[in-house]
């Protein structure tokens, strides 16, 4: 019983570069008998390949033997010319080194001109579309990874690194980005402490997810660190601040809320803007206190000439002051998914009796479905009294 010869799939245009008419019509008749009849583009020389080949050759045949080039050269040329098409080396040369060198340059297969049939042929030629198809989804996976940990090491190099003397205060950051795969996101956070001894601390939060928004927080947060690090605080900080986000953002509608906090000196106490931002918790004489119902203004990027209303607190000699991103309070809990909302968070730094940032987010788990960014800026060691249930909501 004769077996059917295997088909190729679909119509395939391949380009045939042989210098002889014989082994060419060859080609031509053993082709002919595949259930898709391929069409075959035939070229004299490389020279004319290179007027013959069109993006839509699946593979090139090519002889070692021709009138401008011969052997391994011959090779090297077309795979230069067709770098994302299969190549298949057809050649009367009966050597065996010649074809493992063909391949190790970069050809799918080599065969020998009298030992080939039409089922060979056909079977061979499938077979080098295949491996370069495989060959090129690898090199594109690993350009992806190349990629993919250039741009870790760049959004590492984004994150922050506190400028802090640690022996005064107590510091803790925690930032989670909801991006599947990034290290970096539109919330964003820093604390830096001047020269006078004065520590700022910023947490962000730019509308929106996506590389774009990642890359506008950090510009934000750079700008952030070079005002304060310049000596410009409050309002005429905040309006600079609104201009670069009016200038970078992708769209007018992309907005920012803040938190910023200036914590004085002889760390008794702070100076509060709240740009349409959550607002802080302070941890003081055993109680939990949500530092303000009131913002200072509205966030950047929705109204010019805004200004913001400072808030002072007196923080006195032992406390805690806990600032994040809406994504915490944000995550939803219970049988009804409800939010857990700024009520829900004190609730479990009370059953935690101290803010533990782990422990927290870590008892969320999948609840939190938002980028969330917190910093606790602590002094002396305040912690919530569990049996102290009620909560003042103006601490200024």
């Amino acid at each position: 019983m004769t077996l059917a010869s295997p088909g190729l799939p679909d119509q395939l245009v391949l380009l045939l570069i042989e210098d002889d008419a014989g082994d060419a019509f060859l080609v031509e008749e053993l082709l002919a008998g595949a259930e898709r009849p391929p069409k075959i583009t035939w070229a004299r020389s490389l020279s004319e390949a290179r007027e013959r080949l069109t993006p839509d050759v699946r593979c090139v045949l090519v002889d070692l033997s021709l009138p401008d080039a011969m052997g391994l050269e011959a090779l090297e040329q077309v795979l230069s010319m067709a770098p994302d098409t299969a190549v298949l080396v057809l050649t009367g040369l009966d050597d065996a080194h010649v074809g493992i060198d063909a391949v190790a340059a970069g050809a799918q297969d080599f065969l020998v001109k009298q030992d080939v049939d039409a089922r060979l042929l056909i079977r061979a030629i499938r077979y080098a579309i295949e491996r370069k198809r495989a060959d090129l989804a690898m090199r594109e996976l690993l350009q992806a990874r190349i990629l993919s940990k250039e741009n870790s090491r760049l959004e590492r190099g984004l994150l922050p690194v506190p400028l802090l003397d640690a022996a005064a205060l107590g510091h803790q950051a925690r930032y989670l980005p909801g991006r599947t795969g990034g290290l970096l996101a539109g919330d964003f956070w820093d604390t830096v402490q001047t020269p006078d001894g004065a520590v700022h601390v910023v947490i962000g939060d730019v509308c929106g997810h996506g590389p774009d928004e990642a890359a506008l927080g950090a510009a934000l947060r750079i700008a952030w660190r070079t005002l304060v690090l310049s000596g410009r605080t409050g309002n005429a900080m905040l309006r600079t601040l609104d201009t670069v986000l009016r200038h970078e953002r992708k769209s007018p509608e992309i907005f920012t809320t803040l938190c910023i906090a200036t914590i004085a000196p002889d760390l008794a106490g702070a100076r509060m803007h709240v740009v349409g931002h959550p607002p802080p918790l302070l941890l003081r004489d055993g109680g939990i206190d949500v530092v303000t119902d009131m913002p200072s203004g509205p966030p950047l990027g929705i109204f010019p000439d805004v200004e913001w209303t400072p808030l002072d607190l007196d923080l006195g000699e032992s406390w805690s002051l806990l600032l994040y991103t809406d994504g915490l309070i944000e995550a939803t809990v219970g049988d009804s998914r409800d939010l857990l909302g700024t009520d829900g968070l004190l609730q479990l730094i009370r059953d935690h009796a101290r803010i533990d940032l782990d422990r927290i987010i870590s008892s969320l788990g999948d609840a939190v479905h938002d980028d969330v960014a917190a910093v606790l800026v602590s002094r002396g060691p305040a912690g919530p009294d569990p049996d102290r249930p009620e909560t003042r909501r103006d601490a200024g």
